[in-house]
């Protein structure tokens, strides 16, 4: 239903088990998103590019798999992978709109999802925005999937999606440091002790530590990255899979694992992941060891490069910009 507001702004009412909202016309989310976003304005700041497009693929996957095993017809199944397919490729981002900090496992955005790739298949299908007959965002677009597996499966694929860069970041890192410990391999200098002299050393000596802290750190993300290729999709509200198809966990995690060229698989013990976090506390734990050992890089080259004059000096690091 649609109606003028007093500003001759275009609005349409939805309503839900709570009621009715306003929600503008011409938007792609809906009603539960609306209340969201009157629910949680508190920080302004919206989940990354990188994570909508993970739950997309999330919601690509589930049409796919309900459609082979029969319990989501063609006509639906085929406008909600267009829609999907169209967050993937960069469209839409702009109705995702909820903020990141909300209740819950995250029910705002998976509804957020689940309300703009409704309306948009609608649309593809000849529909008016709004009109739920046509694609409903519950029963068609989350149908076998829960907030409480789709959000941490989501947040799993945004980890691995972006980590290829941070590995990229940290090969280059090392093998320039590499480089520098072999052009100064044979450059003597003053290893220190709490800021004391010591025992000479090696310059090429201290950049191949740097760089094998580099390495180890690096080796120890990639380590703690593994685990998060266990996906608990299909395990609906609490892992028992209610309201899914037995098959749907494995199928969507082989679907998820082509889509995106991961090593995706169903978790051993769905109920296990789906109340643990503990996946996701060790890859954290990760980058904070990498940034302990990049920060002990920084903080020695800052040390090494003070000066001119009354500083250390041992080492001039090229200049980036005027000043300091």
């Amino acid at each position: 239903m649609e109606r003028g507001t007093r500003r001759g702004a275009r609005v349409r009412i939805e309503r839900d088990t709570l009621g009715e909202l306003p929600v503008p016309a011409g938007a792609y989310y809906g009603i539960q998103t609306r209340r969201a976003m009157l629910n949680f304005p508190i920080s302004g700041r919206r989940l990354p590019p990188v994570f909508i497009r993970a739950y997309a693929h999330v919601k690509l996957a589930a049409a796919t798999v309900n459609m082979s095993l029969g319990l989501l017809d063609r006509r639906r199944g085929s406008a909600i992978r267009r829609a999907a397919s169209e967050i993937l490729a960069g469209r839409h981002l702009d109705q995702f709109v909820v903020d990141v900090y909300q209740a819950g496992a995250g029910t705002s955005q998976n509804m957020n999802l689940n309300e703009v790739i409704a309306n948009r298949a609608i649309e593809i299908l000849g529909g008016r925005r709004g009109d739920y007959s046509v694609v409903h965002p519950n029963d068609h677009v989350n149908m076998s999937q829960s907030t409480n597996d789709t959000f941490p499966s989501a947040m799993r694929l945004a980890i691995l999606l972006a980590f290829p860069g941070l590995g990229r970041s940290l090969r280059g890192c090392g093998a320039a440091l590499r480089a520098l410990a072999g052009r100064f391999r044979r450059t003597v200098k003053t290893a220190r002790t709490h800021l004391q002299d010591a025992v000479p050393i090696m310059m090429g000596q201290e950049f191949a530590a740097y760089a094998s802290m580099v390495g180890r750190a690096a080796d120890r993300v990639e380590e703690a990255a593994e685990p998060l290729h266990r996906l608990n999709l299909g395990a609906t509200a609490a892992g028992t899979g209610l309201n899914a198809h037995p098959r749907f966990a494995s199928l969507v995690a082989r679907r998820l694992s082509v889509d995106t060229a991961l090593r995706l698989r169903p978790a051993e013990n769905l109920v296990e992941v789906a109340m643990s976090t503990a996946d996701f506390a060790l890859f954290s734990s990760s980058l904070r060891n990498l940034a302990l050992d990049l920060g002990k890089v920084a903080d020695d080259l800052r040390l090494l490069a003070s000066g001119p004059t009354a500083g250390l000096a041992e080492i001039a690091l090229p200049p980036v910009q005027p000043g300091s």
